[in-house]
């Protein structure tokens, strides 16, 4: 397993990136944290942790630049850009396919929070390259009409007493064309802090990702 610090050019910005890459990888995972969050994002690196496990590579990103960080901590003003986001994953799927170790890796995308709606409209914007989508406690809502546009399958992970999130995902999930699935984690909240849950994100990301898919735009 090789485990590297990248950078990442998009759009005039270089972010910063972990990249692991297990032997024998069948696939590279690009995670999109939600809104306030960075590559550290404790659960994201859980959830990270299990999919290397499971013979998956990952790469986890930050999606603004130190200045913007400091701009958006004060004024909230980048979190909720979601075409700014869903560029610098567009700009992160096409660096991964010029990357030696992810070259020939095809490519899913797992978004929490707001970044779900940065990874389903990077979605729709990359068809041949995006095979699925898992968004864990996203707002997969502020992808507005990129939802229908999306070619890759799509999962829906949310708790069961995040209620309100619960229905914007049921929402979004009507206007996907794609295979879809809403699962639900009992008794969990927005953070899956409940013993067992982000266990269970983890486990059924892991599935989604593995079984045996479509190629790329077949959805």
């Amino acid at each position: 397993m090789t485990s590297d610090a990248v950078l990442i050019p998009a759009g005039g910005a270089a972010l910063a990136g972990d990249l692991v890459v297990p032997a024998s990888a069948g696939a590279v995972v690009l995670f999109a944290h939600g809104s306030g969050s960075s590559r550290l994002s404790p659960r994201n690196r859980a959830v990270a942790a299990a999919l290397q496990r499971s013979g998956l590579a990952t790469l986890l990103m930050d999606l603004l630049t130190e200045q913007e960080e400091a701009v958006d901590a004060l004024t909230a003003g980048h979190r909720f850009d979601i075409a700014l986001l869903s560029g610098r994953l567009t700009a992160a799927i096409d660096w991964l396919g010029g990357h030696p170790g992810t070259a020939d890796l095809p490519v899913h995308l797992f978004g929490a929070s707001t970044g779900a709606a940065a990874a389903l409209t990077a979605a729709a914007e990359q068809p041949d390259q995006v095979r699925s989508v898992v968004s864990r406690g996203g707002r997969p809502d502020l992808a507005d009409d990129a939802l229908g546009r999306v070619r890759a399958p799509v999962l829906l992970i949310v708790g069961g007493e995040d209620r309100q999130v619960l229905r914007l995902n049921h929402e979004a999930a009507a206007r996907l064309q794609v295979p879809h699935e809403v699962h639900v984690v009992p008794g969990a909240t927005h953070l899956f802090e409940e013993p067992g849950a982000l266990e269970e994100v983890a486990e059924v990301a892991c599935r989604w990702f593995l079984r045996p898919s479509q190629s790329p735009g077949e959805a």
